[in-house]
């Protein structure tokens, strides 16, 4: 996976359901190399902090691939790189093919698969339509969220190298379809619950899901 562009943000004022409120959800492209960091990415907003950033959630990347799909569903949008609130805009991205708990080298920082993205309203907002949230979670292009095992820089055209698969995971697209089955599959809710290296967000809310189809 080859890094195409690195978005940050300020906080934005937008309005929902008739209240201002602040995001950093509205990123845009920057030249310089950003600092990924524990907590989040230096230099980045963040509001909310109960559902963005943080160790689980420190920077999400999304494949330019996937554009051209929602691009044909909202070609009247002015298209840029970090139109889903990514931190890192990448090329062959592939969510069925990467496992949760996947660690790979970026620039001089050490990163691992966590999570993928459940999209929220502000998704909706960014792209003038609330179905646009139910269309991302029916969709097979969730991004990924990565903790920081390392700290360091990362620059536009640095490559992901995959140090360490984690074999027996779910993928993050196994993960995503999971989250909104209607009937999820036992097994796959043991395979999710048991892996160590799962967002612990995402796991409360299967064993809440799990609880509510025994």
């Amino acid at each position: 996976m080859k890094v195409l562009s690195l978005n940050i943000s300020s906080l934005k004022t937008i309005v929902y359901n008739g209240k201002e409120e602040k995001t950093g959800y509205f990123k845009t492209s920057v030249d310089e190399p950003i600092s990924l960091q524990f907590e989040g990415v230096k230099n980045d907003s963040v509001e909310d902090h109960l559902h963005h950033g943080g160790k689980d959630k420190a920077c999400y990347i999304y494949s330019f691939d996937h554009y051209t799909f929602w691009e044909n569903l909202y070609p009247n949008l002015d298209w840029n790189f970090g139109m889903f609130g990514e931190n890192i805009t990448v090329e062959n991205l592939n969510e069925a093919e990467i496992k949760i708990g996947d660690i790979y080298k970026v620039g001089t920082a050490m990163v691992q698969v966590s999570q993928p993205r459940q999209p929220c309203y502000k998704l909706g907002i960014k792209f003038g339509s609330q179905k646009m949230v139910n269309e991302f979670r029916k969709s097979s292009f969730p991004g990924v969220y990565l903790r920081v095992l390392e700290e360091g820089f990362v620059n536009k055209n640095d490559e992901f190298n995959l140090i360490k698969t984690n074999e027996n995971a779910l993928t993050v697209l196994q993960v995503f379809q999971l989250i909104y089955a209607t009937n999820p599959k036992k097994e796959m809710l043991e395979i999710a619950l048991s892996d160590n290296n799962l967002a612990e967000n995402v796991k409360n809310y299967l064993k809440n899901k799990k609880l509510n189809h025994q």
